[in-house]
């Protein structure tokens, strides 16, 4: 069974927007890539709903590519997911059904159209809350456990928790002493192992890393690292990645199957 929803959570939650997904290029020509649809929604929204059952409300979208299409589905998610009433008169509007909204505050932020994911995560660290926050990519879900991931992370006390899961094989290593990540490595061609999967849970030091407009996975993940400064949650459940064509269908064939394994709400 799934969790009931819980009590607000005070920690931010930061979604990276901004990629162009060129694999999936038929698909984002006309719209970024956390705006394709499962099952009618936006990939966004998936996510957003699985860090919401967590109690988790605050987000802040990290936006570059095709970003004002995210910004425009917000700004009108109030008015489109409830029936409403329009005054022809003089053009006001009141609502017929509360049911369909989401208790959540958005931050839509432009982080820069060529922006990389470590350039992004500097340029919106300034307007996030002083402390740690949540992070992950708005292109892939899975049904982990936050409340396990954020006391795992606590409990460690490193500057970076990863959530690793086991990957398809085109995806990248990471080598463990304990739950220490010894060597982060992005998208070296594997067999078998364990990769970063997002869902991070971030301590505002590590940002000091961030020296340039870099890849969030290379040069500052990989330092970290080596200073000892990174865990790994490892979870075993359901995760996965929408980069094609394949895998987005796969994803629609378990939507129309009734039980996507991400739906945790």
């Amino acid at each position: 069974m799934h969790p009931k929803t819980k009590k607000k959570n005070m920690l931010p939650v930061v979604i990276l927007c901004g990629g162009m997904g060129t694999r999936l290029a038929e698909q984002t020509e006309v719209r970024p890539k956390p705006m394709v649809e499962i099952g009618g929604r936006p990939m966004l929204w998936h996510i957003m709903k699985h860090y919401a059952r967590y109690g988790f409300r605050e987000f802040y979208l990290a936006l570059g590519y095709k970003g004002e299409f995210i910004k425009r589905y917000f700004l009108e998610f109030h008015t489109l997911n409830r029936d409403f009433t329009v005054n022809l008169t003089d053009g006001r509007i009141g609502v017929l059904d509360c049911a369909n909204g989401e208790d959540w505050t958005v931050h839509l932020v432009d982080t820069g159209q060529e922006t990389m994911t470590g350039g992004r995560l500097k340029r919106i660290a300034p307007l996030l809350p002083k402390g740690p926050f949540l992070m992950t990519y708005g292109d892939g879900v899975g049904d982990v456990d936050l409340d396990k991931l954020l006391a795992f992370h606590r409990s460690r006390k490193g500057l970076v928790t990863l959530t690793a899961v086991r990957p398809p094989a085109r995806f990248g290593a990471l080598d463990f002493d304990g739950d220490r990540i010894v060597r982060f490595k992005e998208k070296s061609v594997v067999s078998e192992g364990w990769i970063n999967g997002g869902f991070f849970v971030i301590e505002p030091a590590a940002l000091d890393c961030i020296e340039r407009d870099v890849m969030w996975e290379h040069d500052p993940m990989e330092r970290l690292a080596a200073e000892g400064r990174v865990y790994a949650y490892r979870h075993p459940g359901f995760w996965q990645c929408m980069d094609t064509v394949r895998e987005l269908r796969y994803l629609e064939s378990l939507w129309e199957g009734g039980r996507p394994p991400w739906k945790t709400w």
